[in-house]
């Protein structure tokens, strides 16, 4: 399997750009007027102020207390990368915090602690605790994250929860529950062997035990070998509750007949000798990170019938925390829990379990390029299962309810199922699928403008994520010097580098566009200087020959110039049928506007094509086609002419028997409101437009820029459509991420 790479230069501008950071802090409520100060601070602010007062609970009602976790450490166990400080992982905390909300919608805040002592950290933590719902420890060493987890649940009335001890058993739980299953062995009559005995595998074991697995059965081994009764070196409490009575002493003696392996220790731990020495159908979690403690190869090697988990993402059944904490804490918060208890960890562990004994829906296939089902390579959900946010969450919430650990329990489940379905950014999953997609086409991309850096760093990030072959348009040295400023000097000898120079084909593009242009006014000369010294031409060429899949340019130049080149080599023209398609999220919505390039007054016909054109791209990327004919008038009110193309478009339409939703023409308002709609009952559309089609491209441009600047929304386009090659065009504003992600559309053939 392909594995992504990524690189420190490429890692440092994922965390400088656009902004230091991963994450910002944004209001939900209205903060422009001067009634809307008073409100949100003095003198309104004093009504919840005392509410509060006057009965606690209702913090949740009045603040952002309910949906807020803080994710805390002292960065004395970063990673693998030790004792850093509480400084150097605050990058670790920040992507735990967008992690918490991208999965399960909640807002999380890092908090880094400048202490080792933990009766300073528990202290500075219960101080904290009025400001939230619930507490994500990180990446503290052992065995002081025992004593700061333990503490701390007992004196603070909100869930606390180390992730690196709880968050690993829980998802080892729910994949070695399946895997017993298909082995047809029960928890409580297999013999278990644990190697590494920190925090995560101590809290595995003590987890497994709550669900059934018995003490006489689980051996747990650190460096010095078995954990037995009697021992004393290198002991502690923690260690002493699972030492077994037992006369086996070292890890090889431990695993010989063992039904289950457990691993979270150091790469190359167990051998093939000890896996072969196992019970039949053995199970492997071998969970050490970066590397296992034996690679699924070697394991399979010489132990065919072993189901094997690692903690890594280019193998089956990755054991990964984002299955857990995101809806561990989602449930918890959503009751108003004073903890996360065993029960609500083992529901959490048997919801996920049941889940990847389902059919898998067709868009974690497509996003994972492969069909998935349970078996021996499939027996823990992935972490793009859209299903993951409205299953997890109530098993969780259930079993708080049940034992007590609810303030406020949820009356209405099936209410609340639906409610967290609509919780998330359908952008996000849409998005995987395109990458997928990409991936699994490994089309060799063009980019035209090897000069520019950010050209040339995008083309790094597409070869090196394993999304196909980069060919870049530009001089040896020049992109060598480039790339070795940028810091990616090694990339050089990754790329290959494309020019008039040194291709053989330069003949055969002269003659074809000699035969395109000898009537429109261009000599021999004319079409050599094209051929040779554009770049733009050159690799429109290239793409037009067969001699790469894609091409991706518009980086260094305008929209309007790199068009006019490339209809040089293509008819990518509005007579021809070409279209610009321009992609906006914003908010968890995607939302099409066209045409954004090509046509400057369409007509009724050029507005059907267009809007079938952006149906297409809508379709390709996972979306039901919903298009509204946008105006200033909506259903004929006000009468102007200027609007009356609008309403003869959807006639075309009409006509042309089409296959998905439209209607017009009607304001912006009417197409994206689902409340406005109400008031037109006979609109055709079932519910807000995604696509806009408006009446000309200076509104089209206006429109996207307008919601780029004043409201942040991403921009992805214009997406070029209507040709028989893949071309996309990025904005000379484009960062290297924008020219990758228009290099996926076009290995994904969005615009064909």
């Amino acid at each position: 399997m392909t594995k992504n790479r990524i690189t420190s230069e490429e890692a440092l501008a994922f965390h400088l750009e656009p902004t230091p950071g991963k994450f910002e802090i944004t209001a939900t409520v209205p903060m422009t007027t001067q009634r809307d100060l008073s409100l949100a601070y003095s003198p309104g602010v004093a009504v919840p102020c005392e509410a509060i007062a006057e009965n606690p609970e209702l913090a949740y009602d009045y603040t952002n207390k309910g949906n807020m976790v803080a994710v805390i450490s002292n960065g004395t166990a970063v990673l693998g990368l030790g004792n850093l400080g509480a400084l150097a992982s605050k990058p670790v905390m920040e992507g735990k915090s967008v992690l918490f909300k991208r999965f399960a919608d909640v807002n999380s805040i890092d908090v880094e602690l400048d202490t080792e002592d933990p009766e300073a950290f528990i202290n500075a933590v219960k101080l904290m605790g009025p400001t939230f719902g619930g507490i994500n420890l990180e990446d503290i060493k052992a065995p002081e994250c025992f004593i700061i987890e333990q503490r701390l649940k007992e004196e603070m009335d909100i869930p606390v929860f180390h992730d690196d001890q709880h968050g690993t058993a829980v998802i080892c739980a729910a994949g070695l529950l399946n895997a017993l299953r298909i082995s047809g062995k029960k928890i409580e009559d297999v013999q278990i062997v644990l190697n590494g005995a920190g925090a995560a595998g101590i809290a595995c074991l003590e987890l497994l035990k709550a669900m059934g697995a018995k003490h006489n059965n689980c051996i747990m081994c650190d460096t010095k070998g078995v954990i037995y009764q009697g021992r004393t070196e290198g002991m502690n409490q923690w260690k002493s509750a699972h030492a077994a009575q037992t006369e086996l002493r070292t890890l090889e003696e431990a695993m010989k007949n063992a039904d289950v392996f457990l691993g979270v220790s150091v790469k190359g731990a167990v051998t093939p000798a000890m896996v072969a020495s196992m019970a039949d159908n053995p199970v492997i979690f071998a969970m050490a990170n970066p590397d296992p403690e034996i690679t699924p190869e070697e394991a399979h090697e010489v132990r065919p019938d072993a189901i094997v988990a690692t903690g890594r993402s280019d193998y089956p059944n990755q054991v990964n925390n984002v299955l857990g904490f995101p809806y561990l804490f989602r449930g918890a918060l959503d009751i108003h829990a004073r903890a996360i208890n065993d029960e609500m960890k083992i529901a959490c562990a048997h919801a996920l379990a049941d889940l990847a004994r389902e059919d898998v829906p067709d868009e974690v296939a497509l996003a994972y390029g492969k069909n998935l089902s349970f078996g021996r390579d499939y027996i823990i959900p992935t972490p793009f299962d859209p299903r993951l946010i409205h299953r997890i969450p109530p098993a969780v919430a259930r079993a708080g309810m049940d034992t007590g650990a609810a303030r406020r329990p949820i009356i209405d489940m099936d209410a609340y199922e639906l409610s967290l379905k609509s919780r998330m950014d359908p952008t996000a999953n849409i998005l995987r699928g395109i990458n997928a997609r990409a991936r699994a086409n490994q089309a060799r991309m063009i980019f035209a403008e090897g000069d520019d850096p950010k050209v040339l760093r995008a083309a790094v990030m597409y070869q090196r994520s394993g999304l196909g072959k980069a060919l870049v348009v530009g001089r040896a040295d020049d992109v060598k010097a480039k790339l070795t400023a940028a810091g990616m000097e090694d990339a050089y000898r990754e790329l290959e580098v494309v020019n008039a120079a040194n291709t053989q084909h330069l003949e055969t593009y002269k003659s074809f566009l000699y035969n395109r242009l000898q009537r429109k006014g261009s000599d021999s000369k004319d079409i050599h200087r094209l051929a040779a010294r554009d770049r733009h031409v050159f690799a429109a060429l290239m793409l037009a020959h067969g001699h790469g899949d894609g091409l991706v340019t518009g980086a260094t130049r305008k929209s309007a110039h790199v068009l006019e080149r490339l209809n040089h080599v293509f008819d990518a023209n509005a007579k021809h049928g070409a279209v610009g398609i321009t992609a906006l999220l914003h908010k968890g919505r995607i939302v099409f506007i066209g045409d954004t390039l090509v046509h400057e007054w369409p007509n009724e016909e050029d507005l059907a094509n267009i809007a079938e054109k952006g149906a297409k791209v809508a379709r390709h990327m996972g979306l039901e086609p919903r298009v509204a004919f946008v105006s200033f008038s909506t259903f004929g009110y006000p009468v102007s002419e200027r609007a009356e193309k609008m309403q003869r478009a959807p006639d075309v339409l009409d006509a042309r028997g089409v296959d998905f939703e439209y209607e017009g023409e009607m304001t912006v308002d009417v197409a994206l409101n689902a409340e406005s709609q109400k008031n037109y009952p006979f609109s055709r559309l079932t519910g807000p437009a995604n696509i806009l089609v408006v009446p000309a491209r200076h509104s089209a441009s206006i429109s996207v820029k307008l919601m780029q600047e004043m409201a942040g929304a991403t921009v992805i386009g214009p997406i070029l459509t209507g040709l028989d090659k893949s071309i996309q065009i990025c904005s000379t504003t484009s960062t290297a991420n924008d020219i990758l992600n228009m290099a996926i559309l076009a290995a994904c053939k969005v615009g064909e």
